[in-house]
């Protein structure tokens, strides 16, 4: 506005003061309803932004500098005004209706007046100029890593209170990967259990590096031959050519024997164990007739479910995440899972064309399990709604058998050998798949050896380790298809692979274990089983100062990876002889 209109608009307002025509029920210009004149700090904070200013400098800055200078913002002058006229009405009220006004002696007025302060201050976090209720805040503070909530609880005493909020912690314990499924009520301080569940972790990340743990054998009975091991969340499980099948609780060190349908029946001779598979609630065994035992681990040791396959069961496995079991023989899969009322019930039995080499349940909570089965040269996909229709074919290349399978929520990764005319294209590949879809996304790998395993499912995200008959380790960069590491591992084939976000763990056919570090491409340790038939149990939870839990492991230096000395403690993959 002009120099003019300014002088002018300044002596209306004085005026309008002097003479008092403001009345208490005329809206003031401030917004809000005022009995008196309006306060010297609004006057003051409107003189400054009516101040002329140059031309290149915005409203803002001076707004900024009435802030910098101690003065607030209209905003919160508006929300003292609003709280003070709530607190004014039902006095009010009281004198319109001729009711005297309730007296109130002095202490009680000083203990109501800290009550609503201590509400205020509990409902109300300031942020900056305004103030937003507890919800709200919380709901901000939500989007805060770990760091930052520890640097925002040294703002105020509100923001301490606001930034140690159970439901934060909890929230950052379940994001980060530990105690998945917990309820907010599991532990009363998810922020001393989170903190509890880092150092474990880094812990047990440095004692695999120092090979620093304790170690236990697990072995059965003499004369009993080890047919399969599988481990979860603590429980490990073993199965013998005499039927039995043992399972060992490492956490408290209890061990049981499942007792199996024939031996409740007493039949003899008692067939050998096949497979076995266990996750966080459920094991499962089958046998060489093509029995399957189901057993629950929290509840019992008797089995709580039994069906049976008309040949040899030579495919089993279970989902991670409900009970839901798969097997297969011969050409047959078999799908079983819980009702709404926590029944087992047989979910699907479907015959495919050839016999199936292997079955996985895909992982991932849904309302119906889906299977992957691969059978010579075909992979499919089985779901348990369309049983009558046939089975959805992810892959087929005709004389391009599958020889490896690994699965995600929503990907699937083949082994897929190349044969005759095929050998042309560059040797043997992976292929990745999309389960949505059912369409190939990306081709990775030219080896002239066969990949006998691929990790998917445990491996960092948009990385793919596999094995190969080449003795090599491989991971793979879903994202552009080239090699990220190549290890030269195990000197009659890689058997199985698997990876997280920082290390390699291969095992071979002679009986080797390998432990690598991802990001240099070096071997850590390695340890060589000469007993077969024992298992070997590592617990690198250990207190790391302790001298006496250095494990029997043969290190080796980062230059050679050859030549090792089983079993034997050495820095050197070589003795070192010093002579005269």
């Amino acid at each position: 506005m002009e120099a003019d209109e300014l002088s002018a608009f300044r002596e209306h307002w004085k005026h309008e003061l002097k003479t008092e025509k403001c009345s208490k029920d005329k809206v003031g210009y401030f917004g809000h309803h005022s009995k008196d004149s309006p306060s010297d700090q609004n006057t003051s904070y409107w003189q400054k932004q009516t101040q002329p200013r140059p031309k290149d400098q915005p409203q803002y800055v001076s707004i900024a500098e009435g802030l910098l200078d101690g003065r607030t913002s209209p905003l919160l002058d508006r929300i003292k005004e609003e709280r003070t006229r709530r607190k004014r009405a039902p006095e009010s009220d009281a004198i319109n209706k001729g009711a005297p006004p309730k007296k109130v002696s002095g202490s009680c007025h000083k203990l109501l007046e800290q009550f609503i302060q201590d509400l205020n201050e509990v409902n109300d976090i300031p942020f900056f100029d305004v103030e937003l209720p507890y919800e709200l805040a919380l709901k901000i503070f939500q989007f805060l890593s770990r760091t930052d909530l520890g640097r925002c609880a040294q703002v105020s005493k509100s923001w301490k209170v606001l930034a140690e909020d159970e439901v934060l912690w909890h929230r950052l314990c379940l994001k980060e990967g530990f105690h998945s499924g917990a309820s907010i009520s599991d532990s009363p301080c998810w922020k001393s259990t989170l903190r509890d569940a880092c150092n474990t972790e880094n812990t047990v990340k440095s004692n695999w590096k120092n090979r620093v743990g304790s170690i236990r054998n697990l072995q059965y009975e003499l004369g009993k031959v080890l047919c399969d091991v599988s481990s979860c969340a603590g429980l490990v499980i073993a199965g013998y050519t005499s039927g039995d099948v043992r399972l060992w609780d490492t956490l408290h060190w209890d061990t049981s024997y499942l007792r199996s349908t024939h031996s409740i029946r007493n039949e003899s001779p008692a067939p050998h164990i096949s497979l076995v598979r266990i996750n966080k609630t459920i094991a499962t065994a089958a046998y060489e007739n093509g029995g399957v035992d189901v057993w629950s681990t929290e509840t019992g040791l008797e089995p709580i479910h039994q069906y049976q396959h008309l040949q040899r069961v030579h495919a089993l496995d279970l989902s991670p995440d409900c009970p839901a079991l798969a097997s297969a023989s011969g050409p047959e899969v078999r799908l079983d899972s819980t009702d709404e009322q926590g029944y087992w019930r047989s979910q699907c039995l479907i015959q495919l064309p050839k016999p199936v080499d292997g079955v996985l349940v895909v992982p991932g909570r849904r309302d119906f399990p889906l299977v992957t089965a691969w059978a010579g040269e075909s992979v499919y996909l089985l779901d348990s709604r369309r049983k009558e229709e046939e089975p959805n074919v992810l892959h087929f290349v005709y004389g391009h058998p599958v020889t490896c399978v690994d699965v995600t929520a929503s990907k699937a990764a083949l082994g897929v050998k190349s044969c005759g005319w095929g050998m042309n294209d560059g040797g043997n590949k992976i292929q990745v798949y999309s389960l949505e879809t059912s369409q190939s996304e990306i081709t990775v790998g030219n080896s002239a050896g066969d990949f006998t395993c691929v990790n998917l499912r445990d491996s960092p995200p948009h990385l793919l380790v596999c094995g190969n008959k080449d003795r090599r380790v491989r991971v793979f960069d879903l994202r552009t298809g080239s090699s990220v590491v190549s290890l030269y591992a195990h000197h009659m084939g890689v058997t199985t692979v698997q990876a997280d976000d920082w290390k390699i763990v291969s095992g071979g056919a002679e009986g080797l274990v390998s432990v690598w570090e991802m990001r240099i491409g070096a071997k850590l340790w390695e340890m060589h089983n000469r007993h077969r038939g024992l298992i070997c149990h590592y617990d690198f939870s250990m207190d790391s100062s302790a001298p006496d839990h250095v494990l029997p492991i043969c290190r080796s230096n980062y230059i050679e990876s050859s030549g090792y000395n089983f079993n034997i403690g050495l820095a050197m993959p070589y003795d070192i002889l010093s002579g005269p």
